[in-house]
Parts: C-alpha cells; structure tokens; sequence
C-alpha cells in the first residue's frame, strides 16, 4: 500500500534529519539490503548463462539437439533476469524507491498531467463516437 502525501512528507523530514544528526550512519543504512540482494540475483544470472552455454556446446558436441535447445533457454532466462535485475538494482545513494524529494514529486507531476491528458483524450474520443 502506498503511503500518503503527508506520510511521505514526514519520512522525508525524518530521513532528512537523520542524515544531519549522523551521515555515516544513514549512508550505512541506504538501500544496501536490496542492492547486495539484486547484485547477488545478477552474480546468480551471469553463472546460469555460463551453464546455459556449456549446455548449448555439450548439445552440439554430442550432437544432441534438445540439450542445445535447453542449454539456449537456460541462457535467455538467465539473460533476463540479469538485464531485469540489474536494471533494478537502486543506485549508490537512492532508495530503493526511487528519488525522494522536488525531483520525484515533479516527475509524478509530470506522470500525472500525461494520464489526465490521456485521460481527457480518451473521453473526448468516447464523446465524439457516442455523438455519432
């Protein structure tokens, strides 16, 4: 459940004043849960790929194409959840959230005002085919 615009509010001021009270400690703090949890999955991902080609060469060595087969889907699932990890991964100083603060309230602005006008141009649509 997503927390309110005045729960966040007070998180932020929270959050702020732990990094004045103690910086090494709240850096200590940041995030480090999810990125040692997403580096381990991509470490994890990048052997399965390594497996999945040793089973591609096994298959073609042996001339067995099934293993080949599966030793190639091994290595695209591998292959994604390395890219999807990755990709998740917070970056050194972020939430694992995302940004907090002016930037992600204007970026959810910013979301917000694309679906209201996405919205409005569906109903518009809807009212002129209705009109019909």
């Amino acid at each position: 459940m997503p927390l309110s615009e005045h729960e966040q509010r007070m998180l932020e001021q929270m959050e702020r004043a732990l990094y004045a009270e103690d910086p090494k400690f709240a850096t200590a703090l940041e995030g480090s849960g999810l990125r040692t949890y997403t580096r381990r999955r991509v470490y994890q991902a990048v052997a399965g790929f390594l497996v999945g080609i040793a089973l591609l060469m096994a298959g073609m060595v042996a001339k067995q194409v099934w293993l080949s087969v599966v030793g190639f889907l091994v290595m695209l699932g591998c292959a994604v959840l390395a890219v999807t990890g990755w990709r998740k991964a917070p970056k050194p100083g972020e939430q694992a959230g995302g940004a907090t603060g002016p930037q992600a309230r204007r970026k959810g602005r910013q979301r917000r005002s694309v679906m209201d006008r996405i919205e409005q141009r569906w109903q518009k649509r809807r009212d002129e085919q209705g009109g019909h």
